[in-house]
């Protein structure tokens, strides 16, 4: 059996996953930062509205991943905060000036988030050894691994993603993400052996608004305000279905 995360960046999207047959989603915000813990409210309705498991970001800016007392601060808060809403697991990523796990701190919220699953995210792909933080993040005690195999994409790395997965010997699940298509899943599943795989499935959705000012943007230069992306069911099936058939 294959398995489908979805990186959702709304309610929406994470009942579209769960419409088109993922087993679980990573909810986060500002996906175009790589993801940073959502508000309270979305975590709210997301709990109350999904039946598959639900984990959540807990990355408080964007940028890179070595984090001051303050930033730890928040991410305990955070980590308990969703314990206490009935979140299934969270995503978490910490390193060092050298480019190591920070192994206390990833220690720590593992610990407070028990019995919550944690998946450490792609701040693996930028660590300094692979091997090494692959150790280090077993020995934490985290379930999963997000990563593209310290590539841009994980085909890229899918070469590493193969070698971490057989070192990882089923203590942790390494879980393929960056880049993963529905033109490239089934490679994917074949060249890595990996049984998870993590995508957003997102595709434009139009805005509502039948009236526009064109001529004031609130965001970032070349983002259309007038389209959406939201995961689609139909993405996910497809996902889903051609990773199936590289297993037959």
């Amino acid at each position: 059996m294959i398995e489908l995360e979805i990186c959702a960046g709304s309610v929406a999207s994470c009942l579209a996953a769960q419409a088109g047959g993922a087993v679980r989603v990573e909810l986060c915000d500002n996906l175009l930062e790589g993801g940073t813990t959502p508000s309270h409210g979305t975590i709210a309705a997301a709990r109350d509205r999904l039946w598959i498991t639900l984990n959540v970001i807990i990355r408080p800016r964007g940028g890179d991943f070595l984090y001051s007392d303050d930033e730890f601060e928040v991410m305990k808060r955070d980590v308990l905060a969703c314990k206490k809403i009935g979140v299934d697991g969270v995503v978490i990523g910490l390193l060092t000036t050298d480019g190591d796990i920070d192994v206390a701190r990833t220690r720590e919220l593992v610990e407070l988030a028990t019995p919550m699953q944690v998946t450490f995210h792609r701040a693996f792909d930028v660590a300094r050894d692979p091997f090494k933080a692959l150790e280090d993040i077993i020995a934490c005690g985290c379930n999963r691994l997000l990563s593209s195999g310290q590539e841009a994409s994980a085909l890229a790395g899918a070469a590493l993603l193969k070698q971490l997965s057989e070192a990882a010997a089923g203590r942790l699940a390494v879980m393929p993400g960056a880049g993963v298509r529905a033109n490239n899943i089934a490679d994917l599943v074949r060249q890595t052996g990996c049984r998870e795989f993590h995508t957003s499935a997102r595709a434009p959705v139009p805005s509502g608004m039948r009236y526009r000012n064109e001529r004031v943007k609130m965001g970032g230069p070349g983002l259309d305000e007038y389209s959406i992306l939201e995961t689609s069911p139909d993405m996910v099936r497809e996902i889903l279905q051609l990773a199936g058939d590289a297993l037959a």
